[in-house]
């Protein structure tokens, strides 16, 4: 069987970070949270990972992993950038990317077999690898059966600001009926809420599932995506804050049938760092993993 590959969506900015988070050491030794997934990602079987970056940290990130990752996994680097669009729908002053739906499709060429992707700034967990590694195994690449890990809201919440999350709705069999972007989810007064289109916060429970887009596609997702993109693209080329994420891909495929999502559950812990003061307390997980034996000291050692 072929192996699956890992995409990875680096290209962010870090604003609330205040930095590029992607390549911020969180050990005595000098691993990203992303060294911990490329390494859980291997040891699960997969054959490949695709950085999907911006072309201005290309070098830092080739500095940084190639040499780790030489003869262990094959690395390839795509990259998003605002114009990487059509032609006609330039010119119109956008100054930032379209979201984790065109980065992905950045990585299009790159990727021939099951895939999973990920955000560079979040730690996943073996298992969720391990999870999805075995549900490739029992997936077509040329069928439209999709994977995702969920994960309880209370349990990947910052203490230090906003988050953002894919709210997510389960049948009883396991599938994903709905899937809906929260730019915006914050503690106030110990309570979760989240902002809604007009502005306004509205309560959401502590244990919803949600989305932290680690989701296992076959290659057919390029296929529905692309023309998905330029659909969005043709309503929202001339405003300046529209984005295309991966969740409307995946909310408008289960709606419509066309594919189908398996919501994946394990005891997975995630963590991650949105904010600068969420950076203690994810060194110190890290920390009590290799403390306890789940990573070696040197992970590339």
């Amino acid at each position: 069987m072929n192996k699956p590959t890992l995409v990875i969506l680096a290209a962010g900015v870090g604003s609330r970070y205040g930095g590029l988070k992607q390549l911020d050491t969180f050990s005595e030794e000098g691993d990203t949270i992303l060294d911990f997934s490329i390494y859980d990602a291997i040891q699960a079987g997969f054959g490949k990972v695709v950085f999907i970056i911006r072309k201005q940290i290309e070098e830092d990130f080739k500095n940084f992993f190639n040499p780790k990752l030489e003869g262990k996994i094959e690395v390839e680097y795509v990259f998003q950038e605002v114009d990487a669009i059509p032609e006609k729908y330039k010119g119109y002053g956008r100054e930032k990317p379209w979201g984790t739906g065109q980065a992905l499709l950045m990585a299009k060429n790159a990727v021939t077999e099951n895939f999973a992707v990920i955000n560079a700034d979040d730690f996943y967990g073996r298992e969720a690898f391990q999870g999805l590694a075995e549900a490739f195994a029992k997936t077509d690449k040329n069928s439209t059966n999709f994977n995702m890990m969920g994960y309880v809201l209370k349990n990947t919440i910052s203490e230090h600001g906003f988050v953002s999350r894919g709210e997510c709705k389960v049948n009883r069999e396991g599938f994903l009926t709905d899937i809906t972007e929260r730019t915006h989810i914050e503690k106030i007064n110990g309570v979760l809420n989240y902002k809604n289109n007009n502005g306004e916060f509205e309560p959401i429970s502590e244990e919803t599932i949600v989305s932290m887009n680690c989701f296992g596609f076959t290659p057919k997702y390029f296929e529905i995506s692309s023309s998905m993109f330029e659909d969005f693209l043709k309503h929202n080329y001339k405003e300046p804050k529209a984005e295309f994420f991966i969740p409307k891909v995946v909310n408008e495929v289960i709606t419509n049938k066309t594919a189908t999502l398996k919501v994946l559950t394990s005891n997975a812990r995630w963590f991650g760092v949105t904010y600068k003061e969420d950076k203690p307390y994810v060194q110190a997980e890290i920390q009590k993993l290799k403390n306890s034996g789940v990573y070696p000291k040197n992970l590339w050692k």
